[in-house]
């Protein structure tokens, strides 16, 4: 997984449960694409804190992910929806003679995994 990519899931799952500092100083460096010295100007801190507080939350969020898994689950049912998506678009590009019903079927469950792909 790309680092920033990990870094943002990371976040996003697990980043309440860091302090409202932890979360402020992350989201410049994350989000905001700060520098760690342009952190430090703005904060009144050293560089080598903003980076130590980096790193911890990192550590922090890492450890969550390890212990709930969450991020993982969210990947898994993510590509399952993107496979079941591809399936159901396969088997209606093929058509299904005299199965009408069938065919109904597959582009309602087409639809809804087309919806929940969205929602991630």
């Amino acid at each position: 997984m790309d680092k920033l990519y990990e870094q943002t899931m990371l976040y996003d799952f697990y980043g309440e449960l860091l302090t409202e500092h932890q979360r402020s100083v992350y989201e410049d460096a994350l989000y905001r694409d700060m520098s760690l010295g342009e952190i430090a100007q703005e904060r009144g801190i050293s560089r080598q804190g903003v980076h130590d507080l980096i790193r911890r939350c990192d550590k922090i969020l890492q450890e969550y992910e390890n212990k709930l898994h969450l991020v993982e689950r969210f990947d898994r049912a993510k590509r399952t929806v993107a496979e079941i998506e591809r399936l159901t678009a396969e088997t209606e590009n093929q058509g299904i003679d005299g199965c009408g019903s069938m065919k109904k079927r597959l582009q309602t469950v087409r639809k809804l995994s087309l919806e929940l792909l969205k929602e991630f």
